[in-house]
């Protein structure tokens, strides 16, 4: 019988490129990581309790089954008390929420104080919770990630309940190029009427700006274009202003004028399904007195205020963080005097020396290197560091 082994080894070998990353790829995806934490939670205060601010605009909130069980009780803790009070408990993370205040140490938590802020009240009468704080999201009701669904499919959040929906259950195809500033379920859609009357003409635009564009390009085509995914380009086309608030960029109705009752009255008709709109969509709903008394009714004010939507939190939390880790980290040693920095760029041209003779034996051997091998790495170079320090050398003068 033939010796296969050189087969297995090559087949091992293979198996290892196929699990190993590139260092190009290890970084991008770490700064991808660090930018979306960033955005996530760079505008929450991650070290004091924000339940004496009331009903925040808009947090980082967090949902604890370690405190109320899996499913049972709705609540939400804010960022710092997530890393305060339930250290080492199971949180799943419920991206950011509207106008809530944070639950952690009220009557919902019957074996927990709040460490930050313990006076609080037994309920947060305001707070309202959807499925998410139980661990569910989209009309399937499933948790996510889902161990039962190994169909890859993008979870998208609708910008007035704020549940998180599979693309595939939205009632609606997602735009080709994915030029999209905000979404709407169909549930949503339906329960507020309105929108869909907005939305029916946004698509009609869109279209009419496509149709414009085709036979321009082409002057002899009289033929309807092929149909495709409404595009999603905001119409106006100058393109606003750095700063540009959204009164700014409200369209202008005469005195008096309602533009809902134009559009209705104008035939547009109602879009179907879930909406994805395109950038200062908002602009565009009408502030008459009578739509303003329709938005308070339907509890969707916060659709005319600019800093409700996402990309207002997180652009504001990118502002409030100041560059990278590394730049973070550039600025620190800046502040250190000269034997500090003495001692920490030996350190990392210790752990730089130490890496590299590790790594070149992966390098030699022709060998993927492997997430376990980096694990391993550091803990072996931890242990060594601990008996160094153990032994109470003092390496320099001070």
């Amino acid at each position: 019988m033939a010796d296969d082994s050189s087969g297995r080894e090559v087949a091992r070998e293979n198996e290892d490129e196929d699990s190993g990353l590139s260092m190009q790829e290890v970084l991008d995806e770490e700064n991808q990581l660090e930018e979306d934490a960033i955005a996530v939670l760079g505008d929450s205060d991650d070290k004091n309790c924000t339940y004496l601010m009331g009903y925040v605009p808009r947090q980082a909130l967090y949902a604890c089954d370690t405190c109320t069980g899996p499913g049972e009780t709705p609540a939400g803790v804010c960022l710092a008390c997530s890393y305060e009070c339930h250290e080492g408990h199971t949180l799943h993370e419920l991206y950011t929420k509207r106008n809530m205040r944070c639950d952690c140490g009220n009557s919902k938590f019957p074996n927990l104080t709040c460490k930050l802020c313990p006076d609080k009240v037994p309920v947060n009468a305001d707070n309202v919770y959807n499925q998410n704080f139980l661990g569910t999201y989209c009309t399937c009701h499933r948790p996510y990630p889902d161990p039962d669904d190994q169909e890859e499919d993008e979870m998208i959040q609708c910008v007035v309940c704020e549940d998180w929906f599979h693309g595939r259950h939205l009632g609606a195809s997602l735009p080709a190029s994915e030029d999209f500033a905000e979404m709407v379920c169909d549930g949503c859609m339906k329960k507020h009427p309105f929108l869909q009357t907005y939305a029916a003409d946004t698509v009609a635009q869109s279209h009419e700006v496509d149709v414009e564009n085709v036979n321009s390009e082409d002057p002899e085509q009289t033929s309807e274009p092929a149909a495709k995914a409404p595009r999603l380009d905001p119409v106006t086309t100058k393109e606003p202003e750095a700063g540009s608030s959204q009164d700014s960029l409200r369209e202008a109705t005469p005195s008096g004028a309602c533009r809902l009752e134009e559009l209705t009255e104008k035939g547009v008709g109602q879009h179907k399904g879930a909406m994805f709109w395109p950038e200062h969509w908002r602009a565009k709903l009408c502030t008459c007195s009578k739509c303003q008394e329709l938005y308070t009714k339907s509890l969707v004010t916060f659709l005319l205020d600019e800093d409700d939507s996402i990309k207002a939190y997180e652009d504001r939390g990118k502002a409030r963080t100041s560059g990278t880790q590394y730049e973070s980290g550039m600025r620190v040693l800046s502040n250190m005097d000269h034997v500090q920095q003495v001692e920490v760029l030996t350190e990392y041209n210790d752990l730089k020396t130490e890496l590299s003779q590790y790594l070149k034996k992966f390098a030699d051997n022709k060998k993927v290197v492997r997430e376990e091998d980096i694990r391993e790495f550091f803990s072996d170079l931890a242990a060594r560091k601990k008996k160094k320090t153990s032994s109470n050398v003092q390496y320099f003068c001070k």
